[in-house]
C-alpha cells in the first residue's frame, strides 16, 4: 500500500518518517519528496507498507495527527497524473 504524507516539517527525515509508521507495522520504504534544485525538503512523502490493514490502521491513526509542531494529512497515494505538455505559441 503506498500511502502520501502531507504537512510535514521541512526538518523530518527519512529515517524519522519510517520510524513514525512502523509503529503501525512492517514499512519497506519510506520517501520525504525534495526541491531538485535546492534539496529542500518540499514537505510531503511517501510511504509503502506492504500489509494493506497495517496501512489502513496508520493512515486512520495518523491522519490529522500532530507530528513535530505541524497536522499531517494522510491518505492513500494516488497514481501521479500524466503531465500534459504545454503547446507554446
Amino acid at each position: 500500500m503506498n500511502i502520501f504524507v502531507a504537512g510535514l516539517s521541512y526538518q523530518i527525515t527519512e529515517p524519522d518518517l519510517r520510524e513514525l509508521f512502523e509503529e503501525y507495522g512492517t514499512v519497506s520504504s519510506a520517501k520525504i519528496i525534495t526541491d531538485k534544485f535546492s534539496g529542500r525538503s518540499r514537505g510531503f512523502g511517501f510511504v509503502e507498507m506492504d500489509v494493506e490493514t497495517e496501512g489502513q490502521r496508520a493512515i486512520e491513526q495518523l491522519n490529522e495527527a500532530e507530528y513535530d509542531g505541524r497536522t499531517l494529512t494522510v491518505s492513500v497515494a494516488r497514481p501521479r497524473k500524466e503531465q500534459q505538455s504545454r503547446d507554446r505559441y
